[in-house]
């Protein structure tokens, strides 16, 4: 049976993640110390400085539960066969396929979420029981053409992103056309849209010296919902995705058109395996 091993993104952290895993993987818990300059451990088990929810912390905090959770699995006998990540978890989903190493992914992920940290003024919000289609046509009668569509997560749930005071202002147009629930998300910055270009520009400086091998299982690129042809294309894309769309539900559908039986998510939370079941 094809397996195809999901790993969650930026929203699926809890205090607690990883506890079982860090005595498991001593050697990766002191590289994470050293690349981060603090203890990962007591970041995701304590937050006595309540940082677990902030972008710079939460997106390597869940890279390396991710990345242990993937070495545990393996060790007890998993054997995947695709990898898939939503937005940070694309890095982990890179380091699971050999793609990138331990330190690698972590550095990458360090500095992504970092840049992404110091953008504000922007908003999310996740528009519930509509199509996309829909969810365009509202845009268009709402003259809202500085929001774009960050992740479309399920056939019934997309996640748009814009400038705050517009997702804000955004509720009532949605709900009048026909929303079962639209959630502004608590981020600081608009993810996943134009507005994340300089980030992206700044990330592809950083990562462009780096190593990278081709990946040896199928990864799926959130951007093109297809595996990555080779290493050529990883920085590229990961590049990209920090200003595109994440086309979870066009990656689900590819993984299953093409073999994948078994879905296993891994790392803090079940957010991915909630989606798998409305797709």
């Amino acid at each position: 049976m094809s397996t195809a091993v999901m790993f969650p993104g930026q929203g699926s952290q809890k205090l607690g993640m990883g506890k079982d895993l860090f005595d498991q993987f001593p050697e990766q818990v002191k590289l994470a110390d050293e690349i981060l300059g603090y203890s990962i451990r007591q970041l995701c088990t304590e937050d006595k400085q309540e940082q677990l929810n902030t972008t710079s912390f939460t997106q390597p905090a869940l890279y390396v539960v991710s990345a242990l959770a993937y070495l545990d699995w393996v060790r007890n006998g998993g054997v995947a066969s695709f990898t898939a990540g939503h937005s940070v978890g694309e890095y982990a989903a890179l380091f699971a396929a050999g793609a990138i190493d331990f330190e690698t992914g972590l550095q990458w992920v360090q500095k992504r979420g970092a840049l992404m940290a110091e953008v504000s003024g922007g908003g999310m919000a996740a528009v519930i029981g509509m199509k996309a289609d829909a969810i365009f046509n509202t845009l268009a009668t709402s003259g809202a053409d500085s929001v774009d569509v960050a992740n479309y997560n399920s056939p019934e749930q997309t996640v748009i992103s814009g400038p705050s005071a517009v997702i804000e202002s955004l509720e009532s147009n949605f709900k009048e056309a026909g929303a079962k629930m639209y959630a502004v998300l608590k981020v600081s910055g608009a993810f996943h849209s134009r507005y994340m270009q300089e980030s992206a520009s700044s990330f592809a400086e950083f990562i462009e010296s780096a190593k990278v091998h081709n990946p040896k299982i199928p990864v799926v690129s959130n951007v093109e919902a297809v595996p990555y042809k080779d290493s050529d294309e990883i920085k590229k894309y990961l590049v990209a995705q920090i200003h595109s769309s994440v086309r979870w539900l066009e990656s689900i559908l590819y993984l299953r058109s093409n073999g994948a039986k078994d879905f296993i998510e891994l790392g803090s939370g079940v957010v991915l395996t909630r989606l798998l079941k409305k797709i």
